[in-house]
């Protein structure tokens, strides 16, 4: 049986540059895991674990890492949560 996880993203309000880096806190249940960022367009995106490994660009684009976001509640898609299972070696 795998493991059970619950993601949730936070918006980092940090202060940032007009075109500044996009930066997010992932946490799985409740504890920080990774930051991930873009750019101000989306084209480049990465994300960097507590342990300090990092990727560029997981899960294709942007688009495909985070939905939502505006008036709709920012989360991670279902391609970054089974990306981010495959990472912290529990089962999607």
């Amino acid at each position: 049986m795998g493991i059970s996880l619950s993601f949730s993203v936070e918006h980092d309000q940090v202060r940032r540059e007009s075109f500044g880096e996009y930066c997010y806190r992932i946490y799985s249940d409740g504890q920080l895991i990774a930051r991930y960022w873009h750019d101000y367009r989306g084209d480049d995106h990465g994300i960097e674990f507590i342990n300090g490994e990092k990727e560029d660009g997981p899960v294709g684009r942007m688009t495909d890492f985070l939905e939502g976001g505006g008036p709709q509640p920012l989360v991670l898609s279902d391609r970054a949560v089974a990306y981010i299972k495959r990472k912290l070696g529990a089962s999607a």
